[in-house]
């Protein structure tokens, strides 16, 4: 399993970094190799990315959200990937952002990768175009402000969505 971590600060309040990591089909905007994410319910995505000429599928359930400080996912279709972005407020005008991911990896290419650190620096500039794409816009493209909780009981897996206020235009229901 191989894991990537890095932080970046951007010149944006809190929530602005948060709305905007939550639209998740803005992804390929700021990370090479996200062909597109298409949101499927509240808590799943689907994912398409090529990566190092290898095209992959997958979806993702977001286990954990609270607005302005955390998004937590998982891969739910085998692949081993899950990860989480965590948001603290700096000042007024001021955000760290930190990612964390694991995922196993399976072709040569991949394996190649991991060790020779090219993950680290694919995920650093893609923050890099986050803070670029959030600060020159100035404000977000939209925002998902619910909480989803990993629920321990009930069916393994499934996450609750707690809205705490209406889904936005254009969010799934």
């Amino acid at each position: 399993m191989e894991t990537v971590e890095e932080t970046i600060d951007v010149g944006v309040p809190v929530s602005t970094a948060y709305n905007q990591w939550t639209q998740f089909e803005s992804f390929p905007n700021f990370m090479s190799g996200v062909e597109s994410v298409t949101q499927l319910t509240n808590t799943t995505n689907h994912w398409i990315t090529k990566i190092g000429g290898v095209e992959r599928e997958f979806d993702t359930e977001i286990v954990e959200q609270h607005p302005d400080q955390r998004i937590a996912w998982r891969s739910l279709d085998g692949k081993s990937h899950a990860g989480a972005v965590t948001f603290e407020r700096l000042g007024a005008d001021s955000t760290k952002v930190a990612v964390r991911f694991e995922w196993d990896p399976e072709t040569f290419t991949e394996k190649a990768g991991a060790k020779l650190g090219i993950d680290s620096l694919q995920v650093k500039s893609d923050l890099k175009k986050f803070k670029e794409f959030v600060e020159n816009r100035g404000a977000e493209t939209g925002a998902w402000r619910g909480n989803v909780d990993d629920t321990a009981a009930g069916s393994a897996g499934q996450a609750a969505a707690n809205m705490d206020e209406d889904l936005p235009p254009g969010r799934p229901v």
